[in-house]
Parts: C-alpha cells; sequence; structure tokens
C-alpha cells in the first residue's frame, strides 16, 4: 500500500509517516498545503492519501478540497480524511462524490491504533469508513426525516454500523446477532427507505449517503 499524507502540523505528520512505516506501508511522500499534496499524488500515483481537513492558507476546507480534486484526476485512489471535529457538511460534500475507497475520521481515532488501520485498510480495499462519533451525531440531527423514522431502533443500529463500513459478519459479531438476522434488517432497511434494486445503484451506499445528506440539508 502506497501512501501520501497531508497534515500541516509537523508533529502529527510526521507520527502518522512513522506510525504506518512500522506496520511496513509505504509512506512514499508527505506534505503540508493543498497544492503540495495534489504535486505527491500526480508525482507518486499513491494507492492512498490521508489529508487533514484544515489545511493551509484559510485553514477551512482545503483538505476537502484537495481530496475532491484529487478524486477527479485519479478516481481509483482511496481518500482518507482527518478532522479534528465532526464537520458534517464537509463529511456530506466528500462522501456524496463517490461511493467507494472514501473515509472520515476523528483525528483521535489515530491514537487508537487498530482501529485506525482496520478504516485504512477498508479505505484502500475500496470501502468506506466513517468515524463513530460522526455517524452518531448525524443520526441525532436526521431524527426529523420521515423515512428515517420508519426505522426500528435496531434498523438504526445497522444503518449506523453500516456507515462505518463494516459488512454483515462485522456487524452481526457486534450486535452479537446471526449474519442472517442482519441481512433481514438490511433488507427492511432498503425497503423503508424506498431503495429499490437497480443495476446502477448500491443501495447499501445509498441508504448511507441518504441519511448523510439529509442531516447537510438540517444542519
Amino acid at each position: 500500500m502506497r501512501i501520501v499524507i497531508a497534515e500541516d502540523d509537523p508533529l502529527l505528520r510526521e507520527g502518522l509517516a512513522l506510525l504506518l512505516r512500522a506496520e511496513s506501508l509505504d509512506v512514499v511522500a508527505t506534505a503540508d498545503t493543498p497544492d503540495g499534496v495534489l504535486d505527491a499524488i500526480d508525482q507518486h500515483k499513491p494507492d492512498v492519501a490521508i489529508l487533514d481537513v484544515r489545511m493551509p492558507p484559510t485553514h477551512t476546507d482545503e483538505g476537502i478540497r484537495a481530496a475532491v480534486e484529487a478524486r477527479r484526476r485519479r478516481p481509483d485512489l482511496a481518500v482518507l480524511v482527518l478532522s479534528a471535529y465532526v464537520e458534517q457538511s464537509f463529511a456530506t460534500e466528500l462522501l456524496t462524490g463517490g461511493v467507494g475507497g472514501l473515509g472520515y475520521l476523528l483525528k483521535e481515532r489515530v491514537g487508537r491504533v487498530e482501529e485506525f488501520l482496520d478504516a485504512l485498510g477498508r479505505v484502500a480495499g475500496g470501502g468506506t469508513a466513517i468515524d463513530p462519533e460522526v455517524v452518531a451525531q448525524l443520526f441525532t440531527r436526521s431524527r426529523q426525516d420521515t423515512r428515517l423514522e420508519r426505522l426500528s431502533p435496531r434498523e438504526r443500529e445497522v444503518l449506523a454500523l453500516m456507515a462505518e463500513g463494516l459488512g454483515n459478519g462485522a456487524i452481526a459479531e457486534r450486535l452479537v446477532v446471526t449474519e442472517g438476522a442482519v441481512h433481514k434488517h438490511i433488507r427492511s432497511i432498503f425497503a423503508k427507505l424506498d431503495l429499490a434494486p437497480t443495476d446502477r445503484v448500491d443501495r447499501r451506499v445509498a441508504a448511507v449517503l441518504h441519511y448523510l445528506e439529509e442531516s447537510r440539508r438540517r444542519a
């Protein structure tokens, strides 16, 4: 796995690079500006880019803009965005731009090495990884959505774990239920959110993006 890191805090940037290299991952470049990371991506053609949300010069959304531009240039690039706080508009802006190989984590998750590496692996493999705290806040802010109100408490739990990027087996293990039960809950979620099966739409991703987008509208 070839990785590029964009983080303007030198301590976190170098610490993250050391952590990943200690796990035998290939950090091919680091950068401290949006332009720098885009140049590194063009030059090194990494598998994954890890970017901070807030970067120079304004420290607002430069990291998200760089992530979106990087995906425009290289649609197959996996992108993992790190943020110090839950910024749901940034999360939805990034995630609605594609359906795979994307992640949004709070920086504190990096200190939980096993969880962080698991999320990185899911994103690199074409999946999604959304921080559990982001998911929890989005659900809290989405309670007025009529379609989401159709879901049972257990179905909300399942959808939250889907948003974190977990597969059916991992969801079953987390909730201490059978994989068959998880499958039934997911089928019910699709039905209640009016997500019919088609050849062009990944209903699992669509279900997650639905409540993320509704949360953004109501923010």
